[in-house]
């Protein structure tokens, strides 16, 4: 094992550069709204290193752009220019349309030029740590990059400015004596982009270490896995560490730190440490779902130190929780400045999962790096798998938990050096992928249709793997909470059973799961109900059930709860904004390939109560509520967004009555449920279709 930590200077600090530069705040949202990825992230850093006294005590240093020859490296003709004129007057009035082409981007004028001060910067501070004039460097850089394709911008990312850095350094300056880089990536989604630029070339060894969860966590990849290792010279020389889940905290990180990637960069010995420096993993990340520390973080820096003497070049990638970005990022600066770190927790347990995902990699790359043929360490205290259901720790992209004992499961000593072997048989083939039989992504359809336009199927997000998301949701359950005609049970098992029943005109399709939910329950929430739309193909004339979003103290609806399964939940979720379809030409049905919620979905909506769901945003039921929690399961039902709220406040779109026969079947579930008698159900009903918005 290798042995790392802090490489103490002879004589002089460290002179670590930090490259900042107001100008690639510009590239921001369109119109304003609100994302992610926006420019207070660098500003948040910037604030708190100052605050610290961190800042002056680094090399001050500004962004240039970077030359087109040298994007040239990694990324096509087309994708440089797109890029380069996407700011220009002759995009004005296409350049929303133009990024709706692509997985997650926008762009507004100022992308282009921080697109290419992002490279540049990243060139700038690599180039100065290589030649020895710093002994590191950080950029705080934006937009991101390791998503970013060969040929398209992706996930936030325009250019791939880690893999341009690593290209300029191998290609453009041998006289640096750069010959061996190691790519370490800790962003809690997958380096895509990187990953397929140094695929095959041995003098990049890429680590990346990310939320799978077999396959349905961004970017929804199957190449993500721990058995894509590199192909022709560069086999061996890419490693993936997979977690099955969220939640994983510094434990598990420090884990495959100790156990994969200390050992091979001992083997490898790099000249230098490119390092993709996402904190979307650290505690309170809205997007990230997982539990790293600003000790965390620092930690893994610290024993990254002994390898490449200490040449470590740090680029910002996610994260987008204001507080833990800035707290980790300052943590990590601080660590590359020298100063004192100690770690203290009382305890430090992986989960069971880390130890199963940690003993596939080795076993997978065993062959190229013989130090992982070596037995792991026995009994140390394992933590059993999360419950995906319990809401995410963070209250919000402001939340932030700074103290470790604050730690749900708290974790521990660094000192992970044992493990329980008998969980290493646990039969875990979900992951494993037969690479020829990946499907090609379907670029066709890039949106989904307005529900008025009839039935629609899904853009497909990733790709057809061997195993599905359908194996991983179908071991989660939640409660569905409905509102409208699923109360009558017989109509919600349409749904699941397929069929139809009396008043209804067109048939459900049903689940691929047909099995009867395990559990029924009833409950009141304070939100409004209402009627709306004019018509349906199922129901006719007549409007249907709706929730307001916005939560009022003053209203109380009943809803029906059913417990199934969040694959069922997806599948009925499907049906009720008709993306299934009959293929009559074959007789088989066509539906989406990925889930609308998954497992990370869950800790969203956990979190910020409400997830409008973006590839279906036009939608009747595209909005996701968290209503709360019943047995430690989430509570989620489906209505319309805010802006249907406002559309039909407006008179935009109609409010309606309910027909009939809709009328008849809310009643049924009211009265059946033992809830309201049949006045009192009908009263309900037509006092809530009754009033205004």
């Amino acid at each position: 094992m290798a042995a790392a930590g802090a490489a103490t200077p002879v004589g002089a600090a460290p002179r670590v550069g930090l490259l900042y530069d107001d100008r690639m705040c510009a590239h921001a949202t369109p119109d304003g709204e609100k994302h992610p990825e926006n420019p207070e992230r660098l500003r948040a850093i910037r604030r708190k290193l100052d605050a610290e006294g961190v800042a002056s005590r680094c090399v001050d240093m500004k962004a240039k752009e970077a030359k087109e020859k040298y994007i040239a490296s990694v990324h096509t003709p087309n994708h440089i220019k797109l890029i380069r004129d996407i700011s220009s007057k002759e995009y004005d009035y296409r350049r929303n349309k133009t990024a709706r082409k692509f997985n997650s981007i926008y762009f507004n004028e100022g992308s282009s030029e921080s697109a290419f001060l992002a490279a540049g910067s990243v060139i700038e501070v690599a180039e100065k740590v290589a030649a020895g004039e710093l002994s590191s460097a950080i950029a705080l850089v934006r937009p991101p990059g390791h998503h970013a394709e060969h040929n398209e911008p992706m996930g936030f990312c325009l250019f791939n400015n880690v893999a341009i850095a690593a290209n300029y350094l191998l290609n453009e300056r041998p006289d640096l004596g750069i010959n061996k880089i190691l790519i370490v990536d800790w962003d809690v989604h997958h380096g895509n982009g990187t990953q397929k630029m140094f695929y095959s070339d041995p003098r990049v060894l890429f680590f990346s270490v990310h939320r799978f969860d077999y396959g349905s966590f961004y970017p929804c990849e199957g190449d993500a896995s721990h058995c894509f290792i590199g192909e022709g010279a560069g086999e061996g020389y890419n490693i993936n560490v997979p977690w099955e889940h969220g939640k994983c905290s510094d434990a598990d990180y420090v884990a495959a730190w100790d156990h994969v990637l200390l050992p091979i960069a001992e083997a490898f010995d790099p000249d230098i440490i490119l390092l993709s420096a996402g904190f979307d993993a650290a505690m309170g990340d809205p997007l990230g779902g997982c539990c790293i520390t600003p000790d965390g973080y620092a930690l893994l820096l610290t024993k990254l130190l002994g390898f490449a003497k200490g040449r470590i070049v740090m680029a910002l990638e996610g994260g987008y929780n204001l507080k833990s970005i800035a707290n980790s990022l300052c943590a990590c600066t601080k660590v590359l400045l020298g100063d004192n770190f100690t770690y203290n927790s009382p305890r430090m347990q992986p989960f069971e999962s880390t130890w199963r995902v940690i003993q596939m990699v080795r076993d997978e790359l065993k062959a190229y790096w013989p130090v992982l043929s070596s037995k792991l360490p026995d009994n140390v205290p394992l933590r059993s798998a999360p419950s995906y259901i319990e809401p995410y720790a963070s209250s919000g992209s402001e939340s932030d938990v700074e103290d470790v004992s604050e730690l749900p499961d708290a974790i521990s000593s660094v000192n992970v050096t044992q493990v329980v072997d008998d969980v290493l048989s646990k039969h875990i083939t979900m992951l494993k992928l037969d690479e020829d039989n990946l499907a090609t992504k379907n670029t066709s359809s890039d949106s989904v249709q307005a529900q008025d336009d009839g039935p629609v199927v899904a853009s497909t997000r990733i790709y057809d793997l061997p195993f599905t998301w359908r194996s991983a949701l179908s071991k989660v359950y939640v409660w569905y909470a409905s509102f409208g005609s699923n109360m009558w049970k017989p109509r919600f098992l349409c749904y699941i059973e397929g069929g139809k029943v009396d008043g209804m005109s067109i048939s459900c399709f049903g689940s691929h799961d047909t099995s009867p939910p395990r559990g029924t329950m009833w409950k009141t929430v304070p939100h409004r109900l209402f009627f709306g739309r004019s018509s349906t193909p199922c129901w006719g004339t007549g409007g249907v059930a709706f929730l307001n979003p916005e939560i009022n103290y003053n209203d109380e609806s009943y809803v029906c709860m059913y417990k199934i399964t969040l694959e069922q939940f997806n599948d009925v979720l499907f049906q009720e904004n008709r993306l299934v379809k009959d293929n009559s030409e074959d007789g088989k049905l066509e539906s989406p390939s990925s889930p609308l919620i998954g497992l990370s979905e869950i800790e969203s909506v956990s979190s910020n109560k409400a997830l409008h769901l973006e590839p279906i945003k036009d939608s009747w039921y595209s909005n996701v509520l968290h209503l709360g929690e019943e047995d430690g399961l989430p509570i989620l039902t489906m209505t319309c967004p805010s802006t249907a709220v406002a559309q039909h406040k407006s008179g935009e779109l109609p409010l309606a009555p309910p027909s009939e026969t809709y009328s008849a079947t809310l009643i049924k579930g009211l009265v059946e449920g033992k809830q309201l008698d049949a006045n009192e159900a009908a009263n309900y009903i037509s006092s809530a279709a009754a009033r205004s918005l």
